[in-house]
């Protein structure tokens, strides 16, 4: 893969999604909706994530939680490359259930770097057992994540909102492809238009309308992975057509709706 491209891979358990990237690119401030864990294999970047500013280099650990916020950039002009799983948070909700013998199904990543070479060795090979192309190798790859999923539980902790900034966000989160207003959100959080919108940004690290976009975006992967038609996918999503889908597409995850969804053909 040559500089400058974002390949994803098809992987063999669902809920999971691989991404290799050897890019200059930089991402302005975005989130995901499922987990992402991976290795920076060459190069390193610098990012503001959700847990503060951090940088990553070569054989370090990189991890981000579902709508945690954050973006990256290169060190320098040679950019840098990694490789990444993105998990559903279903599916690790179940792996936590499961490690924990039902107790709990929390997860959340405490760091977002780190320096630790046995776990990049470990993660490569998982990475490599979601790519197996034959079907038996399934086995190979639930063993994997499920054993690595149990040492990451190891470094987890929690995150809560402010009652009245979760109050506005849930009222984003159940429904966000229908438009809001910032009248109808500081209603719902029981504060004034200004305090919410100052607290919404501060808790969640965007206004409420970048938020809005990203949860869109959301959506609008979940389609296009089902196999959606991208005008369809747009308009399920809430974006005004397809291009302004695609602009938000591409800021969010460094590759096009199109692109993405080859990746399921």
């Amino acid at each position: 893969m040559g500089a400058g491209q974002f390949r994803m891979r098809l992987c063999v358990l669902p809920g999971v999604e691989a991404v290799e990237a050897d890019s200059t690119h930089s991402f302005g401030r975005h989130m995901h909706d499922q987990f992402g864990v991976g290795v920076i294999i060459r190069g390193a970047q610098k990012s503001a994530s959700g847990r503060g500013p951090v940088e990553a280099g070569p054989g370090d650990v990189i991890t981000v939680n579902p709508g945690e916020v954050h973006d990256g950039r290169p060190i320098d002009d040679a950019g840098r490359a990694w490789r990444m799983l993105y998990l559903d948070p279903a599916l690790i909700a179940r792996a936590s259930l499961d490690i924990s013998e039902g107790r709990s199904a929390d997860f959340i990543f405490s760091h977002p770097v780190m320096a630790d070479a046995a776990m990049a060795r470990w993660l490569q090979s998982v990475y490599s057992a979601m790519l197996a192309p034959e079907g038996g190798e399934t086995l190979l790859a639930e063993t994997e994540l499920l054993d690595i999923i149990a040492s990451l539980l190891g470094i987890r902790s929690s995150k809560s909102f402010p009652p009245s900034i979760a109050r506005a966000k849930s009222l984003i989160d159940d429904d966000p492809s229908s438009e809001v207003t910032l009248t109808a959100l500081a209603e719902a959080s029981g504060l004034s238009r200004f305090q919410m919108l100052r607290g919404f940004t501060r808790a969640t690290g965007m206004t409420p309308h970048a938020y809005l976009v990203q949860r869109r975006i959301g959506i609008v992967r979940q389609m296009i992975a089902k196999g959606m038609p991208l005008a369809d996918a747009a308009c399920a999503g809430g974006f005004a057509d397809q291009s302004h889908m695609t602009r938000h597409f591409v800021r969010a995850h460094g590759v096009t709706p199109g692109a993405y969804a080859l990746a399921f053909g």
